[in-house]
């Protein structure tokens, strides 16, 4: 994808493609009330591509860091962070049918939200055969 594809406003950068809106906001803090505002924000000011659709969703959510890993609860911070895009990547947040939280070393600290909808379900289909 080029640059160019990507909405910028301050720290938090977003773009859909393929059927995925992927979210980025740069550096770390270990307060998880920090990026629901911070999202929010880039949303109300920028944000132009598709509004929040029905169905279920998928949302992975990965914390990057540099060093140390940074002591910071993920389900609080997975919490906070689908607050922030509830109401422009989906409704409710009980759309999530499917969430992955992660901390992983990275280039740089940053925290990157994908979201796609679900076309099946996979795990129900799954545990009926």
């Amino acid at each position: 994808m080029l640059e160019d594809d990507w909405t910028h406003h301050g720290k938090v950068r977003a773009r859909e493609a393929g059927g995925e809106l992927t979210i980025v906001v740069d550096g770390l803090t270990t307060q998880g009330k920090y990026y629901k505002p911070l999202i929010y924000e880039f949303f109300r000011k920028a944000w132009r591509g598709a509004r929040p659709a029905w169905g279920e969703f998928s949302v992975e959510i990965g914390m990057e860091y540099l060093g140390e890993p940074p002591w910071m609860d993920l389900d609080n911070l997975a919490k906070a962070l689908l607050d922030a895009i509830k109401g422009y990547a989906f409704h409710d947040d009980a759309q999530v049918a499917r969430l992955l939280v992660e901390r992983r070393p990275g280039e740089r600290e940053r925290i990157i939200i994908q979201v796609r909808k679900l076309t099946s379900n996979l795990m129900r289909r799954t545990l009926e055969d």
